[in-house]
């Protein structure tokens, strides 16, 4: 009973449908849009990672409506994505094409796990210059990987899209390199150009249809699609033999990261959008788990939350879950109406249609506002961003968050600090052997090495006052340095007096040993007067006899 209470949030029911009588007319039209513009991008995506358009357009119509149903937002749009096409190229390569539907059902069922565990707000912690920096890195990834197709080059040898785009250039046919060039500038123009004529033309179905009929006509020497099947495969379960799972554990693990990382922000950029309610990340995570391992099934690529299709879902007037489950119908409607037509498109339209995609991904206001913002966040956005295109994409979110804590914490000890003040009200002679210190800000272990550098550095006193009740933040670093600076004071023979621990450090500094250091259980004060008063007499006493406790 407790395990289905527990998981009763992570399922879908009824509730997901009840604003439906409302806003089903803008979810069928919105659905219907989304279709037409995810039917290229499958296309593009499947041919791209290498297992096939048919791949591709299986993973947009079985993740999208297992998605739809299973996830956490109301307005996501789910399908094979950009950023899974730059990690998935390398394991085609690497294990084969059969390899992606395996590590497909793999990264799943981590994603699932990782959902039902209920760790999907991890993503509210990822800084958004690291955020923006992987999708500027994704997004030249991307544009790097058309260039063979741009250049209508069959095939290059590395994994790696920079090194693959620079071998491109150097075995390109200069004879036949116009047409493909021709094409891309020709699909790539129309997508610019369509919504300024009017914002609901689908300017990619526009161009890819212009090229096809262009190709068909003129027998234009371009390499197209390729046969695609009249019918969804039947559903099978991937061969998962021990080696092959060991051998493939990595890949699966970086493909449930990003499939975890890119649907939780996609889901979060859909809900800021418009009023459709907000998401659960837990149970997105579940739903985009499912749909991965249900896309595996089927012969598909791991999916993601798609942000571009998303966001075109909620402007289209997409408010529930309806929409994207129409957009996979639409795409059903396709294979089983019209494989033949597509099979004819040209790849270099597709790659026409991912070169404007990724060059819409980052926009050029955001990256000003970035780089304009503080010198740390304009590293970390960089670093990410050329750590995206040079090596890999999870490895790139973890350098960046590193930098960023970095940074942070850098930011952090410089706001706190230590200050010697004057003692409050008229002065008394002997005051100068007294040391009023103020610790302030955050006393971490970032900045604990510098506050006690500063305190050790003074000479001729005799007592010396800790102002405590400013510190924001305490950790046990902190405290412990708090401990060793009163312990180095004592053994000089100078008298520690504690004024003003708060409530909420009063339990740490106790266990670290702070209170246990002072000379005497009467040195720790919460009235600065009394702290310097009972300072002054220390000093008095201090020439005529013992020092007092």
């Amino acid at each position: 009973m407790r395990v289905l209470e527990y998981l009763r949030p992570l399922l879908p029911g009824i509730r997901d449908y009840r604003p439906i009588r409302g806003t089903w007319r803008g979810d069928l039209l919105a659905g219907i849009t989304v279709g037409i513009v995810a039917l290229p991008l499958a296309l593009a995506f499947g041919v791209t990672s290498g297992v096939g358009a048919e791949a591709g357009l299986v993973t947009a119509i079985v993740a999208g409506m297992v998605a739809a149903i299973f996830g956490g937002s109301n307005i996501q749009v789910s399908g094979p994505t950009g950023a899974m096409v730059v990690v998935l190229a390398p394991i085609v390569v690497s294990h084969g094409v059969g390899a992606v539907a395996i590590v497909a059902v793999m990264a799943g069922i981590l994603v699932v796990a990782a959902g039902v565990t209920k760790i999907g707000r991890v993503v509210a912690f990822i800084p958004w210059p690291v955020i923006e920096g992987f999708t500027l890195g994704i997004a030249a990834v991307i544009l790097l990987q058309q260039v063979p197709a741009a250049l209508g080059v069959r095939s290059v040898s590395s994994t790696n899209a920079l090194i693959a785009a620079g071998e491109s250039l150097g075995v390109v046919d200069v004879s036949a390199v116009w047409w493909p060039l021709a094409v891309v500038v020709l699909v790539a123009a129309i997508m610019v150009l369509a919504p300024r004529i009017h914002p609901r033309l689908p300017g990619s179905i526009i161009g890819i249809v212009l090229v096809t009929a262009l190709n068909s006509l003129l027998h234009l020497p371009l390499v197209t699609i390729g046969r695609l099947p009249e019918g969804l495969p039947a559903p099978a379960v991937p061969h998962l033999a021990w080696d092959v799972v060991s051998s493939l554990s990595g890949p699966a693990l970086t493909v449930a990261a990003l499939a975890a990382i890119e649907s939780l922000l996609s889901a979060r950029v859909g809900a800021s959008l418009a009023d459709t309610g907000t998401y659960d990340p837990d149970r997105e995570l579940v739903g985009q788990g499912l749909a991965s391992i249900a896309a595996g099934f089927f012969g598909g690529m791991p999916a993601t939350g798609a942000i571009a299709r998303t966001a075109v879902n909620v402007r289209s007037g997409g408010r529930t879950r309806l929409s994207a489950i129409v957009h996979a119908l639409v795409l059903v409607g396709v294979v089983y109406l019209a494989s033949g037509i597509v099979s004819q498109i040209p790849v270099a339209a597709l790659a026409g249609v991912l070169i404007v995609t990724a060059a819409r991904m980052t926009s050029l206001a955001t990256v000003r506002s970035i780089v304009g913002s503080t010198r740390s966040d304009t590293v970390v956005f960089i670093v990410t961003a050329i750590i995206t295109v040079s090596f890999d994409l999870i490895v790139a979110v973890g350098i960046g968050i590193a930098v960023a804590m970095v940074a942070a914490i850098r930011a952090l000890s410089k706001a706190s600090g230590v200050h010697r003040e004057e003692l409050p009200g008229a002065a008394v002679e002997g005051d100068i052997h007294i040391a009023l210190f103020r610790l302030d800000g955050a006393l971490f272990f970032g900045a604990a090495e510098r506050v006690l550098e500063r305190v050790n550095e003074i000479s001729d006193v005799h007592v010396v006052i800790l102002r405590l009740s400013q510190l924001q933040v305490l950790d046990a670093t902190g405290a412990r340095v708090v401990t060793e600076m009163i312990q180095a004071l004592e053994r000089r023979g100078i008298t520690v007096l504690v004024k003003g621990i708060q409530e909420r450090h009063l339990k740490l500094a106790t266990r670290v040993g702070v209170i246990s250091s002072l000379r005497h259980d009467k040195h720790l004060f919460d009235d600065l007067d009394a702290a310097v008063a009972h300072a002054r007499s220390h000093v008095a006493r201090a020439a005529s006899g013992p020092r007092p406790r």
